[in-house]
C-alpha cells in the first residue's frame, strides 16, 4: 500500500500535534523560577481565597479554593521568615481540605459535606499570610529595582 501525499501529510501533522503537546507540557511544568514570582503567585491564591472565603454559600456551585502555587512552591520557600512559612502552609493546608469537602459534596449532589466547611478559620492565616507576603514583596521589590538600576 502506498499512501503517497496522504502519509507525508499525516507525518507533518503527527509532529506539529507532538510539538503541540511537548509546549503545553513544558508550559505547565515550568512553574514560577524566582522567589518574588513565586511570592507573586501565592499572594494571587491568598487573595482569591480571601474573596472564596468571604463570599462562600452552601451551594453545590461552590468554586474550590486554589492551592496550586503552593502545592508548585512548597518545596522552595525558604526565603521567607518561619512564621510566614507557617501561616502559608496553614493557610493552603485548610483550603485543601475544603475542596475535598467541596468536591465530596459534589461527588454525592448533597450540601452536607459543606456543612464542615467553617471559612472563619481560614481568614485569620489568609490574613497574616497576604500582609506577609506583601511586606516580603514590598522589601524584596525595592532592592530588585535598585539592583537592576546598577546594572
Amino acid at each position: 500500500m502506498d499512501f503517497g501525499e496522504i502519509g507525508a501529510n499525516v507525518l507533518v501533522i503527527l509532529g506539529i500535534v507532538a510539538l503541540l503537546v511537548l509546549n503545553i507540557f513544558l508550559r505547565r511544568r515550568r512553574g514560577e523560577k524566582t522567589p518574588v514570582e513565586m511570592a507573586v503567585s501565592l499572594l494571587s491564591e491568598i487573595s482569591r481565597n480571601q474573596m472564596l472565603a468571604e463570599e462562600f454559600r452552601f451551594e453545590l456551585n461552590v468554586s474550590k479554593f486554589k492551592t496550586g502555587s503552593s502545592k508548585r512552591n512548597k518545596d522552595k520557600l525558604d526565603f521567607l521568615d518561619p512564621w510566614l512559612r507557617t501561616a502559608i502552609d496553614e493557610s493552603f493546608s485548610m483550603a485543601e481540605g475544603f475542596n475535598q469537602e467541596i468536591a465530596a459534596a459534589k461527588r454525592s449532589k448533597s450540601t452536607s459535606y459543606l456543612s464542615g466547611i467553617n471559612t472563619a478559620k481560614l481568614k485569620e492565616p489568609l490574613v497574616k499570610s497576604k500582609q506577609g507576603l506583601e511586606e516580603w514583596l514590598q522589601a524584596n521589590m525595592q532592592s530588585q529595582s535598585l539592583s537592576r538600576r546598577r546594572g
